[in-house]
């Protein structure tokens, strides 16, 4: 039977397929857009294990309920955030989904295999910052008594927003369509083989012959991860298959104290692993932990304490800096020592563009290897190092938040990208060759700090934090002036694309470094709404029925007006200003019918009609001109 659910599809009256994501035991999974939440991406996991009758079906939908319980108990911002359970019926047959968040980024498995197409892999320092900033989230998951149990490559999201990885695909949804399988087959009395989550070689064997799982089980496959990205291989090339013992050493060079790390964590016998991942972290940091622990049997009992805030013993701790060579330490220590620029720092432990084209000046095996480098030797100065500390200089000048290197970065890239399609999208490198290059790739960072200035300090301070919350909020403050948040966005968008012209209208940003800014700017528009200084109040004089405004804009400028009118009144609308200067929308209030646009972004400047509503009507004149202009704003109501 062809499948029912296809792109454009509205399930559950506001999630609209995109298309479909993958297929595995439990289902298929899609991208969809919620129309709720200003069709901010989501994910959707359709639950339909391979099993019939009614009982079998019952059973694992129960338990596929309560794994959906455990989910939305994992409050972490590393991890998609659960966000509902429903049914659908589509042709007389029943649907069950599981809403998760949408992590815009890449799996490690696509950076890995990004970086071997360039003869490149993940170096140590990459790897110690992938485990300082993992590790605190299995310590979070097992202490609420989840076990991920399918940690890979492939369950890693380097997350574009700001570049921490985060943690994906919990085992325990697949877990539950395989005991679904089992089910049915003892109704039936058929048998078949034991289903175990876990992929082979990242988990222990432990769990892939018995289905037993403790925290260090996600320890064991967390390290096999590792040892994947410093080298390149599969687990079953680095596995002896008679011994099981793991044979990585010759395949890559890293510090003795990495390399204990990860031979503790991959120990064959589970009593000789770490138990904990805090035990890893002390480990990393030159701080041995003591005795081990007892371990306790899985599932572990689930602690009384809010699931948003780790149990008290698991407060953070103070953590000395590791002192593995090339371990990434913070923009204050950075700073301070003069060794290297934060930006610089960032780039080299994200380098997320390395699997989506040219990634400019700081690109390739120079990356990787310029960072390990500069920590070990003398600043020295010269041209480049000299262009280098200016940018940097210039960031802190601009007060721009240190999370939004990366979207700065990957803006850069896409604008080199797009003007040089000459290139191929392949790397450049520190050769006297691309020396041409690199100018011109930091040409068009400098012209995008210049377009960043036209931000206010404020803004520019939360650029990389900007989250979809503030569009809600915007939304809120901007009604209690009596305008709509489409007029908000009228303004912000003229003086976005007067910014980047270059920018399609129609292109959705809403995962995109560039959203980053049209939110900035957006907060802009609305203070400067607050203030009354881009909109006025139109009143009607009691013997005159029509009013004539007049203004100037800047380029990238516009104005909104509001006025209060009746419904059955016949308005008349004109709008005098130089041909293809300006845009005009004109919006109705929605108080006795639904809100509508009468005109929206139009370069026709003239609109008559009866009005069927009452309440404020919006006029908003923004300009698309390259050169200041004067216009008249005509506005009867009879």
């Amino acid at each position: 039977m062809s499948n029912p659910i296809y792109p454009d599809i509205i399930l559950s009256n506001h999630y609209r397929i995109v298309r479909q994501l993958g297929h595995g035991g439990f289902g298929r999974t899609y991208l969809a857009e919620d129309a709720h939440r200003f069709n901010e991406p989501c994910v959707l996991k359709e639950f339909a294990p391979q099993v019939e009758g009614s009982y079998a079906l019952q059973k694992s939908e129960e338990l596929f309920e309560r794994e959906a319980g455990v989910l939305y108990k994992l409050q972490h911002h590393q991890i998609p955030r659960f966000r509902e359970l429903f049914r659908v019926n589509i042709n007389d047959r029943g649907y069950l989904f599981l809403v998760q968040d949408y992590i815009p980024g890449q799996t490690y498995r696509f950076l890995l295999d990004a970086r071997k197409r360039q003869g490149l892999r993940f170096i140590e320092a990459e790897i110690n910052q992938l485990l300082l900033q993992l590790l605190p989230v299995l310590e979070y998951t097992h202490s609420l008594g989840v076990i991920h149990r399918d940690i890979s490559p492939d369950n890693l999201i380097l997350r574009l927003s700001d570049g921490l990885p985060v943690l994906i695909d919990f085992g325990g949804v697949k877990e539950v369509a395989a005991t679904a399988e089992s089910l049915f087959a003892e109704v039936n009395a058929t048998p078949v083989p034991a289903t175990r989550v876990g992929k082979f070689g990242y988990a222990p064997v432990e769990q892939m012959q018995m289905g037993i799982v403790y925290p260090h089980s996600d320890l064991y496959a967390l390290a096999a991860t590792v040892l994947v990205l410093l080298t390149g291989k599969e687990p079953h090339q680095l596995l002896d298959s008679n011994t099981l013992n793991w044979n990585w050493r010759s395949e890559c060079s890293v510090s003795p104290t990495l390399a204990a790390v990860l031979d503790k964590m991959l120990a064959h016998q589970p009593s000789e692993r770490f138990s904990s991942a805090r035990e890893v972290m002390q480990a990393l940091c030159g701080n041995p932990p003591s005795a081990p622990h007892p371990q306790p049997p899985f599932p572990l009992a689930t602690p009384e304490f809010p699931a948003t805030q780790p149990p008290p013993e698991l407060q953070p701790i103070p953590v000395p800096a590791p002192k593995l060579p090339g371990t990434p330490v913070t923009v204050a220590t950075i700073r301070s020592q003069k060794k290297m620029p934060a930006w610089q720092m960032v780039l080299v432990s994200m380098v997320v563009v390395s699997g989506m084209g040219g990634v400019g000046w700081f690109a390739g095996n120079y990356v990787l290897n310029f960072k390990s480098k500069v920590q070990e030797t003398p600043r020295v100065s010269g041209p480049k190092q000299q262009q280098e500390d200016a940018l940097h200089d210039r960031f802190q000048k601009l007060g721009i938040n240190d999370r939004f290197y990366q979207g700065y970065v990957g803006l850069v890239d896409e604008t080199f990208s797009a003007k040089y399609p000459e290139l191929g999208g392949r790397l450049l490198t520190a050769s006297e060759g691309d020396r041409e290059w690199r100018q011109r790739w930091q040409k068009i960072g400098d012209e995008l700090l210049d377009k960043l200035e036209n931000l206010s300090s404020k803004a520019r301070g939360r650029l990389g934090t900007y989250d979809t919350t503030d569009i809600s909020s915007w939304k809120a403050e901007v009604n209690k002036i009596n305008l709509s948040s489409r007029a908000l966005y009228d303004l912000a968008d003229a003086k976005f694309f007067y910014l980047f012209p270059t920018q399609p209208r129609d292109r959705n940003i809403i995962n995109l470094p560039i959203r980053q800014i049209w939110q900035a700017i957006t907060a802009d528009a609305l203070e400067a709404l607050q203030a009354g200084s881009t909109i006025e109040s139109v009143e009607f004089d009691s013997r005159a029925s029509s009013k004539t405004l007049t203004g100037n804009l800047k380029p990238g400028e516009g104005k909104a007006y509001i006025a209060r009118l009746n419904q059955n009144q016949t308005l008349r609308v004109n709008l005098q200003a130089p041909r293809k200067s300006t845009l005009l929308s004109i919006y109705t209030p929605g108080r006795t019918n639904k809100s509508r646009a009468l005109l929206e972004d139009a370069e026709g400047l003239s609109w008559s009609g009866l009005l069927d509503d009452s309440g404020f009507y919006e006029f908003v004149v923004v300009s698309q001109a390259s050169e200041p202009i004067s216009y008249e704003l005509n506005l009867a109501a009879e």
